[in-house]
């Protein structure tokens, strides 16, 4: 330490040292804690995921993950709750692969359809695909998309979707896509991620578009 009596005390400073230098001896104390806190993290399990929240890209999340698990050779399985009256690029690509097993039950969006019972009738057997994946230990994923749709609207027994994704198989990862995810839902989630709204294009009057939207 120096000091004078006109100025304050001031550590020194070791100007020696290079800014590689003291970026490369930050980033070891940083890489030294990182390992520390990953070699506590051994246990594996069935993760129960939700993607929710008025921003775009809960599907697309969901979807990417499902590609993961099919690059590592896993079976893969889908059920679309609403999506199914018009063709998309994910389910044209993801049906191509034999260990993938994908199911468009939608009739599309509750006010185009415009009928409550029919939308029940839909998202019933649509829960009725999806439960042969959770019951099959083969399929280690199963994307449920558009499912918090489904259970806001009160189209499914809340109480009987979350006894059934309890019992899956252990390894079995499940991701559940919509907005508005119940409450109840979000409790019983290993993951949740809410995708906020910051700026959409279709609010400047550009339409849903091939490759981004479907």
């Amino acid at each position: 330490m120096t000091e004078t009596p006109d100025q304050p005390i001031v550590a020194d400073v070791d100007d020696s040292e290079s800014e590689d230098e003291r970026h490369k001896r930050k980033m070891a104390k940083k890489k030294a804690a990182r390992d520390r806190m990953m070699a506590a993290k051994t246990a594996e399990k069935g993760l129960m995921i939700v993607h929710t929240g008025a921003g775009k890209g809960k599907s697309t999340a969901a979807f990417g993950m499902g590609l993961r698990c099919v690059g590592h050779g896993y079976k893969l399985g889908v059920v679309q709750f609403i999506k199914g009256a018009m063709d998309t690029a994910e389910r044209d690509i993801l049906s191509r692969f034999d260990s993938v097993t994908f199911k468009a039950m939608g009739e599309g969006f509750t006010w185009e359809t415009q009928d409550r019972n029919r939308d029940i009738a839909a998202a019933e057997r649509a829960w009725q695909e999806a439960r042969l994946m959770l019951q099959d230990p083969e399929t280690r994923m199963v994307i449920l998309d558009e499912l918090n749709v489904v259970l806001r609207y009160g189209y499914l027994d809340l109480a009987m979707v979350l006894d059934d994704l309890a019992h899956r198989p252990a390894d079995q990862h499940v991701v559940l896509t919509g907005r508005n995810a119940p409450e109840a839902v979000i409790e019983a989630a290993d993951m949740v991620t809410e995708m906020t709204l910051v700026k959409h294009p279709f609010r400047s009057g550009i339409k849903a578009q091939p490759g981004v939207e479907f």
